[in-house]
């Protein structure tokens, strides 16, 4: 490689660039203003140059001679070919030998395949940084973003067709990524508690269905059943690591959290079966000495796919604390009215029984029993009541918030929630967002592997796909 060729490649595009640039402009007087105009041109010929000094550095490895062999079949030089790239420094036009074999077919640009851009338009960083951003924002914003703070530039569509393509290969892929990440990570030092969780969240899709709610009364015209697009259930998966509680706590120190995320799905097959995926790694990961624990809501699809399932048989399920809170405070309403006094006391009675107490379900009962044989409810308050008290009865054996905080273990299911907010709720459930479940897919797995701090091994998996592509 000739070094001195590509510094002086870059150096000369800089001087050009700059002194052109300083020609037209006066900065005679230095104001906040020719301060800002200054440094946005020395931003463009800093560019200018790096385009330059890239191109050179590439041009050095352009194939020499007429003929070459190609996968067992002679190929001659037809032509030159210009092809614009973006790189990180800005859009680069790049001449390029073309070789075809002499009767016809397919084309081969060895320059494209020997820096691995063959059939793409954007360098491997420019895809990252576009890829990692989508994964937060949007693709406008992402555009807004690039022009304020990188020296390259995408339109939006530019943007959204990258990682349309990206989540082709990485949802037709997921396997090798999985595999390829995993291989990558290991578990925190002194886990205690494996955790285990799964939750459900509502994303709008471009999809027909039954409309919500009490339909508009409308004389003299036909009303549609349905609406163009419908609310489908997502999930979110989440393996959670824990240490020991901090002195002074009975709740266990997290130590990390590996999330997964798949858009709605009959029966959600994929996403069961990378959820048993997640948590057999982390399984091999901790050993048999931590302790396992499988903390959901009440949801009864849930439990009942969990306890249907061999590979969860070692754990300890026990449903989310608050959740159980929250069916503990619906009581205490149907039983006392909404925000009376009694409730309150009743529900802060119980709360801290039901957290404290090893024999606090049975106890909740008997005083639901109680009071719905002492007192005079309506007839809906008294549904209220036993729907209530239904809820409790089926999931007492799963309430041992007591002996769990004894031995340290987490009682909340909090962290899958947080996540559904975090990787469903906040990015695709923005104002006016409609999603196809493949173009949701494609940001839920970059929204999964930066939240659990998994880019960089995912962003390598992706890149050995892209070159074998």
């Amino acid at each position: 490689m000739n070094t001195d060729a590509i510094i002086e490649a870059m150096c000369n595009e800089i001087k050009q660039n700059l002194r052109a640039f300083c020609e037209q402009e006066d900065f005679e007087i230095l104001t906040p203003e020719a301060a800002q105009r200054m440094s946005e041109g020395m931003r463009h010929a800093l560019a200018a140059g790096g385009v330059a000094g890239f191109r050179d550095f590439l041009l050095q490895y352009e194939q020499e001679g007429g003929t070459l062999d190609h996968e067992g079949q002679l190929m001659r030089h037809k032509t030159m070919s210009p092809k614009r790239f973006m790189i990180p420094f800005g859009e680069m036009v790049l001449p390029r030998k073309i070789y075809q074999a002499d009767r016809g077919g397919a084309s081969f640009v060895p320059l494209d395949a020997a820096w691995g851009m063959q059939g793409q338009f954007a360098a491997v960083e420019v895809r990252e940084a576009v890829l990692y951003s989508c994964g937060l924002v949007t693709p406008t914003e992402t555009e807004t973003m690039l022009d304020k703070c990188a020296l390259f530039h995408l339109s939006s569509t530019a943007i959204k067709n990258s990682v349309n393509e990206a989540g082709e290969l990485i949802e037709a892929h997921a396997d090798d990524v999985r595999t390829h990440v995993h291989l990558e990570e290991r578990a925190p030092e002194d886990v205690q508690v494996l955790a285990a969780s799964l939750d459900g969240a509502n994303v709008l899709l471009w999809e027909r269905g039954v409309k919500r709610g009490r339909p508009a009364e409308r004389p003299g015209k036909q009303q549609d059943k349905e609406q163009p697009t419908a609310y489908k259930n997502a999930m979110v998966g989440s393996v959670s690591f824990y240490g020991p509680a901090p002195e002074g706590h009975k709740r266990p120190a997290r130590l990390q959290s590996r999330y997964i995320a798949r858009m709605p799905e009959a029966r959600a097959p994929t996403f069961k079966q990378h959820f048993e995926a997640e948590v057999a790694h982390a399984e091999i990961q901790v050993g048999e000495e931590a302790a396992k624990v499988l903390v959901l809501d009440g949801a009864r699809g849930l439990w009942k796919y969990v306890e249907g399932r061999d590979c969860f048989s070692g754990y300890e399920k026990i449903v989310d604390f608050f959740h159980a809170t929250e069916h503990l405070s619906a009581a205490a309403e149907a039983l006392f009215g909404k925000q009376s006094p009694r409730a309150q006391r009743w529900y802060k009675k119980y709360r801290a029984k039901l957290r404290d107490e090893d024999l606090a379900p049975q106890a909740i009962l008997r005083s639901i029993d109680y009071y719905i044989e002492t007192l005079r409810l309506s007839k809906s308050r008294r549904e209220d009541t036993l729907s209530q008290r239904t809820f409790f009865a089926h999931n007492k054996h799963r309430m041992t918030y007591a002996d769990f905080r004894r031995r340290g273990l987490p009682i909340g299911s909090g962290v899958v929630e947080g996540a559904c907010k975090s990787l469903v709720k906040a990015r695709l459930c923005r104002s006016g967002m409609r999603w196809t479940r493949k173009g949701g897919q494609h940001i839920l797995h970059l929204r999964a592997h930066i939240k659990s701090g998994r880019w960089d091994s995912f962003w390598d998996a992706y890149k050995q796909l892209a070159r074998a592509g």
